[in-house]
């Protein structure tokens, strides 16, 4: 992957978010429409995408490939769940805002943006580590997130860890072990849905960043604390430790990108859902992921160079 290609598919993909920002600034896409075109991406192009990627046929990663691949997503999440609880120290936050910056820590949008993003600017074998973070993130997300968020109140929820993402990741890992090829008429239509994922998805991350109050949030220092430390310097030490243990460049790029996504939108929707401020959730959301466009572009062209 060369240094012209990322910042060439990094340029369209900011087109794409523009084209979002202008079609709100229209009002042909309001709040409501947003809310709905969300479903329609979570529920069924983003997982569409996923297994489309497996059926491609492009995807020739071996056993031993999706066995380092769980091992490795299992360590990247186990370290950010310690992570979680040990950034906030660091960045002194208000005990009493700490779990939201656990959230942060955790929950990245490996999903949302990680999917489109890396189908955009990795080669086709990387799906396959994006797909492991996925499923790390849900089993997660409605255990020891929940958890987090509620200070231990609430109960985990196994039936939402059975989202459609969930499944259709799991499915794509069964699919690339046993080598599955369903009929061309399954394959194809599978295929037409996915492909409208990067476009929806960086739409309506344009609808975001136009609705949001901008100023505000980078006036929060301590979000740009977050930032240098959790997606910019944890994905050049992931870079040079999964180097270092000897893993090729293709596994390094799949987490380090993962490692480089801003912050998720599942913790606001579950803080909405019970009650609490989202303004710093918001917030965050917003910063993060804009300048997101720029870090991601940075790192990923710097890996690229130093391999």
């Amino acid at each position: 992957m060369s240094t012209a290609v990322v910042l060439q598919q990094m340029g369209v993909i900011i087109i794409l978010v523009a084209v979002g920002v202008y079609l709100y600034k229209k009002q042909v896409v309001d709040n409501t429409v947003s809310q709905r075109i969300s479903v329609i991406v979570m529920d069924i192009c983003n997982p569409a995408l996923i297994l489309a990627s497996i059926l491609s046929g492009n995807v020739t990663a071996s056993h031993r490939d999706l066995v380092i691949a769980m091992i490795l997503g299992a360590i990247f999440y186990f370290g950010l769940v310690i992570l979680g609880v040990i950034l906030p120290m660091m960045l002194r936050v208000e005990k009493d805002k700490r779990r939201f910056y656990n959230l942060m820590t955790v929950y990245t949008n490996v999903g949302f943006i990680g999917i489109p993003v890396a189908r955009a600017i990795l080669p086709e074998n990387a799906i396959l580590y994006v797909i492991v973070c996925n499923v790390m993130y849900s089993l997660l997300f409605y255990t020891h997130g929940i958890t987090v968020l509620s200070n231990g109140k609430e109960k985990m929820n196994l039936k939402n860890v059975l989202s459609p993402g969930t499944i259709m990741a799991i499915v794509s890992l069964v699919v690339c072990w046993f080598k599955f090829t369903p009929p061309p008429i399954i394959a194809n239509s599978i295929s037409y849905i996915g492909n409208a994922t990067v476009f929806l998805s960086m739409v309506l991350l344009g609808v975001s960043i136009a609705r949001s109050d901008i100023t505000k949030g980078f006036k929060e220092v301590r979000i740009w604390g977050y930032i240098v430390i959790r997606m910019i310097l944890l994905p050049v030490a992931m870079f040079f430790v999964l180097r270092g243990i000897g893993c090729n460049d293709i596994t390094v790029l799949g987490f380090c990108l993962m490692a480089c996504m801003p912050v998720g939108n599942l913790p606001l929707i579950q803080s909405e859902k019970i009650g609490e401020d989202t303004e710093l959730l918001s917030n965050a959301i917003t910063v993060t992921t804009m300048v997101s466009m720029v870090t991601i572009t940075g790192l990923m062209i710097l890996f690229t160079a130093i391999m």
